[in-house]
């Protein structure tokens, strides 16, 4: 029997103009609400700037604004004071926070992995052990204790990478990422006689980059933001991280400011708000520079998983 000749389906040329022109239409609607939107999510940025290089008096009279109110760089000169001192603050959280981010996510990958293992026996046991820590916590004394007397890292820097290393929820996280790494992968490493760990090394990690990175994004944010846990455990000015200077700071002018209500010292050109506004640039600068590195990563991961496929 000869072969029927199947008719294909064309699209006449009128309608295809119109579907050019619909999308197009579409596109530039599209884009014209994101720049919207990203502009919007940049004004707070803009007034932190700007405000930090405004003159404190005109701030409290006249308020914050989008351009500086009477140039000055008063805040950054009370920050950068002593420069090596905030050099040293800066050496330390980048010390904290690069290592505890290595560590804190070869561990949660490593549990992650263990935990997707369907030869596991033991992973809904453990699973369950680790969500039930995220219901009932020590509390601070008891977490204080246990740095202090038992581990004896009062004025360490380990008292600065332990407690943000694991964190539950990441680790959950971190185990649905792995187990989207296709089984027979792993199968047949182990017939070619691969280990366990030479398998998580060279063949799970680097099909987990997306989730890496984003944890890691994560949990770098955690170790640079922390200020509590050096009010905590560091007494070594030298071992402050860089926002608790910062936080130290800020408690100095404000302290100075409540003076000078009750007393003769005069701080009326001393910064207080303009303060903190170059203290938010100072903290933030390094982060926001490296997030275009983790970027294309970063929207892989929290998006990984939606569609399945």
């Amino acid at each position: 029997m000869a072969k029927e000749k199947t008719k294909e389906f064309v699209v006449p040329k009128s309608n295809r103009i119109k579907i050019a022109k619909a999308t197009i239409g579409f596109n530039i609607v599209g884009y014209f609400f994101i720049t919207l939107i990203a502009l919007i999510c940049l004004l707070p940025f803009i007034m932190i700037i700007s405000g930090s290089f405004s003159k404190e008096s005109l701030i409290v009279t006249q308020g914050y604004s989008l351009l500086p109110r009477g140039l000055s760089v008063s805040a950054y000169e009370t920050i950068f004071k002593n420069p090596m001192i905030i050099l040293n603050s800066y050496g330390v959280t980048i010390l904290i926070t690069v290592v505890g981010t290595v560590l804190g996510l070869f561990i949660t990958a490593m549990t992650g992995y263990v935990l997707c293992r369907q030869d596991f026996r033991y992973r809904n046991v453990l699973s369950f052990y680790f969500y039930f820590t995220t219901l009932f916590s020590g509390g601070m004394v008891s977490s204080y204790i246990f740095m202090i007397q038992v581990l004896n890292l009062k004025d360490s820097l380990l008292a600065l990478i332990l407690p943000f290393m694991v964190n539950v929820f990441y680790l959950l996280i971190m185990r649905s990422f792995m187990a989207s790494v296709p089984v027979s992968i792993i199968e047949s490493a182990k017939i070619d006689g691969a280990g366990e760990f030479r398998i998580f090394i060279q063949l799970v990690l680097p099909l987990a980059k997306a989730g890496l990175a984003t944890i890691g994004l994560f949990i770098a944010l955690e170790y640079w933001n922390d200020w509590y846990n050096a009010m905590l455990y560091i007494n070594s000015s030298e071992k402050y991280p860089l926002q608790y200077r910062l936080y130290n700071m800020i408690s100095s002018q404000a302290a100075m400011a409540q003076l000078s209500q009750v007393s003769t010292v005069n701080v009326e050109n001393m910064p207080t708000q303009t303060l903190k506004l170059a203290m938010a640039c100072v903290a933030t600068g390094p982060i926001i520079l490296v997030y275009p590195f983790v970027q294309k990563f970063f929207v892989k991961g929290i998006t990984i998983g939606s569609v399945k496929g």
